[in-house]
């Protein structure tokens, strides 16, 4: 083999290696610091003087009276290893967990101590998860914040699911 075809294959496999090493630090260069996005604003031109539309107010969630014919009055465990166990529906917040604090003591393993809290501002009941390891599910929506309730909604809390029920 002559000696210029020798260069020139060492020269090939250096520009390969070099844009290997180039592609592998922009993949590192965007995990740590996240795809550049354009702004949106800058690129389109600007409309004549037209306000912004406000937002749409959501929709009230449908609330129940505790004094109501129709509002619930227990909450219980409709499927899961503790099925029929239920709590009547008070004042206080019912605790939910492995815990012996808890007013729903559940025996499951995926079932953080103090898991989760179904309370009440006076006018609608509210689920909130307490920090717990895998989660409460409102449906099929993880729970991040306390989230408003309505009778029949399963709350999933592990292999547990709970409702509210008149």
């Amino acid at each position: 083999m002559s000696e210029l075809t020798l260069t020139l294959i060492r020269l090939g496999f250096l520009a390969v290696l070099w844009l290997f090493v180039l592609s592998a630090v922009s993949v590192i260069r965007s995990d740590m610091f996240g795809a550049r996005v354009e702004n949106r604003k800058a690129s389109k031109p600007a409309r004549a003087a037209q306000p912004p539309k406000p937002p749409k107010p959501p929709k009230p969630a449908r609330t129940l009276r505790r004094g109501s014919r129709h509002a619930p009055r227990s909450l219980v465990v409709v499927d899961g290893p503790d099925k029929g166990q239920s709590a009547p529906l008070s004042e206080q917040p019912i605790l939910i967990g492995r815990g012996a604090d808890a007013a729903i003591r559940l025996d499951d393993d995926y079932v953080s101590t103090r898991h989760a809290r179904v309370a009440s501002n006076g006018e609608q009941w509210f689920v909130e998860d307490l920090g717990s390891t895998n989660g409460t599910y409102l449906g099929h929506q993880r729970v991040t914040t306390p989230t408003p309730l309505t009778m029949g909604t399963p709350i999933r809390v592990g292999k547990t699911v709970l409702e509210l029920r008149r």
